[in-house]
């Protein structure tokens, strides 16, 4: 009925990845030849330092918190802009969150900008939220998906901006007009 093998010998040690018999003579696996399970858990955001100064686009599926300072556009999933952060270029994302500085245009489903928010430019959302204290310098405009929308497409253009064809002098830019709310 009972037979003696090596898995039941008080000095045998099972092998790593090896499988052991069950008392019904099937094989089981060890718990490392069990596949884990594939549950991703998110990722944490990508922060940039106080300290740390970026000249290019960041382009990420995640999320990311600024605290340094970015001269270029930034797409991410959610932004958040610390209070220590300027940001000189357009920021693309499904949530925006602004503590710091904004040069530049601003999309995302839902943007929020802080009582320490400065930003200077447009904002193109679905939902805005502005709190007391923060300093706006642009335009509004609500849209149903504007992280979708390409920058040059349905967008409406500056008037102070040339005409297409038109050449501006070198070294110099052509500046958009700046509604204050």
């Amino acid at each position: 009925m009972f037979s003696k093998s090596k898995t039941n010998e008080p000095d045998a040690k099972p092998n790593p990845g090896e499988a052991f018999k069950s008392s019904a003579g099937e094989d089981v696996p060890t718990v490392s030849e069990v596949p884990a399970r594939s549950t991703k858990a998110k990722p944490p955001p990508s922060v940039l330092a106080s300290d740390l100064k970026v000249i290019g686009n960041i382009k990420t599926s995640g999320d990311i918190n600024i605290e340094g300072e970015v001269e270029g556009n930034i797409h991410a999933h959610l932004l958040t802009v610390g209070e220590s952060a300027t940001i000189k270029g357009e920021c693309n994302a499904d949530d925006v969150v602004v503590h710091g500085r904004v040069i530049g245009k601003v999309r995302g489903l839902k943007v929020r900008l802080t009582s320490n928010a400065r930003v200077e430019g447009d904002i193109i959302h679905k939902t805005i939220a502005i709190e007391s204290g923060a300093h706006f310098d642009g335009s509004v405009q609500r849209q149903k998906d504007p992280p979708s929308v390409k920058p040059g497409n349905n967008a409406p253009k500056p008037s102070g901006s040339p005409q297409p064809g038109t050449q501006t002098q070198p070294g110099t830019q052509a500046q958009p007009a700046s509604i204050k709310t």
